[in-house]
């Protein structure tokens, strides 16, 4: 018979000592019990309850006996093997052990998780999960597990800050996930020295070496599904404590045109929507550059009669189609930064009013043309479809760069300054996996879920460029 101490350490050592495995071990007279329990899924005031207040009145003879019979539970279970142990722990039970015999007891004591967890507040949800990680990190850890039922599923955690003490854990599920990945992680949250974490956003640079692009190379998100569905595939959750906002990495281009409720629905849908956003971001990229460049250096490009009109609107209007163009975009930025700063109930009726009366005004003063108006707002709708802070910052600034290219060798300009985007994100690098990976190098295989998402039986295969280990997500990829 093995001792309870072996028994826990066998344990330990299949979930990986993972954060929120709690152990302990209680001698009562001259015999011990012990029990093990996930914090993250279960009640510490249910364990009190139910099994501590219980051993106030048992004493040494026929212990498992009276524990199956004096345990205050009315949801108890008999497990016989360790691995019926490994596969409820995860459902919220604690499972007690005396030292006198080889079975265990499981007993129901799981915590109120979903309570306190709201809606994701920066990222849409029509149809899919409505929770959303919160500040407490056990809550953001138990809403990781509910979903992944699996002991691969590892949580190691880390202290970082020398005033702050925060905790961050990397998730990732153990036989998917490369470990030379998991040691460039690990390296790098070890190297950071700093004073306070407050937040995700702060370790954020410490992780990325490759700082040529400016576009994210790390997702950020609310939702726990998402989340979920990154280390199914082979991705790493990075969690920081008092954070609603996790990590995932790696985060490669195509993943900025996904969402997670593309799983949830049709595949012509998803797909419609995706070339919609795909449509959005060369919109919003080049739509005031291609404007400035063929008014001002190509107009052969224009068909006469449009080109009648834009001479006619622009017949009042004293400054050059470039300063135009980039006084109307730095006003649609202070109004979008106005917007997220002011209060939730007054930003969206401020930046709307704001953009209505001055665009009204710009007009009737003949400060702007009309068709400026138009290009500029196009501009800004189109940059809407994308949620992630980063992904609007990064934009904006390229957005910049093609303006001043244009204007300044026209469409020539512009696609000199297109060479230079192709080759920065070409050149970017994060953990190793190109950032256009799917696209460049291309992957066959890949490419059924990056710009057309192919139906889901089809889809046997988790990413290539993730893990060469356990490809197979569906059981018939193995015969």
């Amino acid at each position: 018979m093995n001792t309870i101490e072996k028994k826990f350490e066998n344990i330990k050592n299949i979930f990986g000592n993972s954060t929120d495995l709690k152990t302990r071990i209680i001698k009562i007279n001259n015999k011990k019990m012990g029990y093990v329990f996930l914090d993250s899924v279960c009640s510490g005031d249910k364990i009190s309850d139910f099994l501590m207040k219980s051993t106030l009145f048992l004493d040494d003879e026929n212990l498992f006996e009276q524990l199956e019979n004096k345990l205050a539970n009315n949801n108890i279970l008999k497990l016989k093997s360790l691995k019926e142990v490994i596969s409820i722990l995860p459902n919220g039970f604690t499972c007690v052990i005396s030292e006198d015999s080889n079975t265990w007891l499981a007993l129901e004591t799981k915590g109120p998780i979903d309570r306190g967890v709201n809606e994701a507040s920066s990222e849409a949800v029509i149809r899919g999960p409505k929770d959303s990680f919160t500040e407490n990190y056990m809550i953001n850890l138990g809403l990781i597990r509910k979903r992944i039922k699996d002991h691969n599923l590892w949580f190691e955690e880390f202290i970082v800050g020398k005033r702050t003490e925060t905790k961050i854990t990397i998730s990732y599920i153990k036989d998917i996930v490369p470990i030379s990945r998991i040691n460039m992680i690990v390296e790098k949250i070890k190297k950071i020295n700093i004073d306070g974490i407050l937040d995700s956003g702060y370790i954020r640079e410490f992780l990325i070496s490759d700082k040529r692009t400016i576009f994210p190379q790390m997702l950020s998100t609310e939702r726990p599904d998402l989340a979920c569905q990154s280390l199914l595939d082979g991705k790493i959750v990075i969690m920081v404590e008092n954070s609603p906002i996790v990590l995932i990495c790696p985060g490669v281009f195509i993943d900025f045109f996904h969402s997670p409720e593309d799983y949830y629905q049709k595949n012509w849908n998803v797909n419609f929507a995706r070339i919609v956003r795909f449509l959005s971001f060369f919109i919003t990229l080049l739509l005031p550059a291609f404007y400035v460049a063929i008014t001002t250096f190509n107009p052969e490009m224009i068909p006469d009669e449009l080109l009648f009109s834009i001479v006619k609107q622009r017949s009042n209007v004293p400054f050059p189609t470039f300063f135009e163009v980039f006084l109307l975009m730095l006003a649609f930025e202070i109004l979008r930064e106005t917007d997220i700063r002011m209060p939730q109930r007054m930003g969206t009726a401020i930046s709307v009013v704001g953009g209505l009366i001055l665009g009204d005004a710009a007009v009737s003063a003949g400060i702007v043309s009309p068709i400026s108006i138009i290009i500029i707002a196009m501009t800004s709708i189109c940059g809407l479809l994308f949620s992630d802070v980063d992904m609007i910052n990064g934009l904006r600034v390229w957005r910049f760069l093609f303006l001043i290219s244009g204007s300044i060798l026209g469409v020539i300009g512009i696609v000199i300054m297109g060479l230079m985007f192709i080759t920065n994100l070409c050149s970017t690098r994060f953990l190793d996996i190109p950032y256009l990976v799917t696209i460049a190098p291309f992957s066959v295989d890949d490419i059924k879920d990056s710009i057309i998402k192919f139906p889901t039986p089809t889809k046997i295969k988790r990413p290539s460029f993730l893990t060469k280990k356990n490809i197979y997500k569906q059981s018939e990829g193995d015969k």
